[in-house]
């Protein structure tokens, strides 16, 4: 038990010390609260967070409280060029649970000779925000992923070309935030290496990357999704793969499909072909009217794809069509910029 009338020089430093960081643990733990609150509505992981905060304020003793001004902190105010540094909520969900976790290891050394209840309790939190920090690191990686598919509603899908970069760099610049990448010829070892370029490419530019089919480069290249066809790997197995901070689409053409991606979680939906295309000639078009009927009270982001043109866009607008999947356009354009340009363009016009 404490003796809260110990007036010992060495017993007022150690409840200094562990006064101190009481207060940096509950100060960093108020700012992941409040990132999972406001920055990701997640009320779970607020409880979690909001109760470790509330048991150290409740094990934050009096006589911890009191030593504060018996010994004059001569490091007050001491600052550090990284805490400029911090621009993203990421790097702030980092240094901030890092100050948790550090804070709890020295309270939890410091309590253990008089206050054990509480040197076991910090042991425990702190091995808990280790956890917490990869999730919601996982939860803001994948919230600024859908962010990006709800606002965005030009997709472009890469072609085989010479000069691929250039061409994507071209229409990122027009402001295209969605590419996916198709593999046709050439090695793994080579499609690997474009696909970290691409992926690279996409980050200067806040874009997402996603990898067609291949789940194992889409890991490897960090990308931020892959998109499966019906005769690719189930999406159930692709998410215990590839985990939650990535996005999963699904190509589908029918009820049945539609449904499957919905119940298995997919996070957005290719439905198409609308008109014939030479990326898909052994696939029947859809058509416009079965689409409107197939993705009636469809919540979640679906792209038109298939024969997509800026000609017939606006016809597909005036349809209820509102996102839309583009590859030979794009790709086989003279001037790339100014064709994304001006589809995006006509895209943002209400009609």
């Amino acid at each position: 038990m404490l003796n809260p009338n110990i007036t010992n020089t060495k017993d007022l430093r150690i409840y200094q010390i562990i006064d101190a960081n009481l207060d940096r643990a509950r100060e960093g733990l108020r700012v992941l609260e409040d990132w999972a609150r406001f920055g990701l509505g997640n009320g779970r992981y607020v409880e979690r967070i909001k109760n470790y905060r509330q048991i150290l304020g409740k094990n934050h003793l009096e006589v911890y409280k009191q030593s504060r001004n018996h010994i004059e902190d001569k490091c007050k105010g001491l600052t550090h060029q990284e805490q400029i540094n911090r621009k993203t909520p990421e790097q702030i969900i980092s240094s901030n649970s890092g100050r948790v976790q550090e804070a709890l290891r020295v309270i939890e050394e410091f309590s253990r000779p008089h206050n054990h209840e509480l040197s076991k309790i910090a042991s425990e939190i702190r091995y808990e925000i280790y956890t917490i920090e990869i999730d919601l690191l996982i939860l803001s990686k994948r919230k600024k992923s859908e962010k990006i598919l709800k606002e965005n509603d030009l997709y472009v899908i890469t072609d085989q070309k010479d000069n691929l970069l250039e061409i994507l760099e071209e229409i990122l610049i027009a402001g295209v935030r969605i590419i996916q990448h198709r593999f046709k010829t050439g090695t793994d070892k080579d499609h690997l290496q474009e696909a970290i370029q691409i992926k690279n490419l996409c980050k200067r530019y806040n874009s997402l990357f996603i990898i067609n089919d291949r789940l194992d480069i889409a890991l490897a290249s960090d990308a931020d999704g892959i998109h499966l066809g019906q005769d690719d790997l189930d999406l159930k197995t692709a998410r215990k793969l590839i985990g939650h901070s990535k996005i999963i689409g699904i190509s589908a053409n029918n009820e049945i499909e539609i449904s499957n991606a919905l119940e298995e979680g997919c996070d957005y939906i290719g439905i198409g072909p609308v008109f014939e295309t030479a990326t898909k000639k052994n696939k029947k078009p859809i058509g416009i009217e079965k689409i409107k009927k197939l993705t009636k009270g469809l919540d979640i982001p679906w792209f038109a794809i298939g024969g997509i043109k800026s000609n017939n866009i606006s016809n597909l607008k005036r349809n209820g069509f509102k996102k839309f999947a583009l590859v030979s356009q794009l790709m086989n354009s003279e001037d790339p910029k100014e064709e994304a340009i001006m589809i995006l363009k006509e895209l943002s016009h209400e009609n």
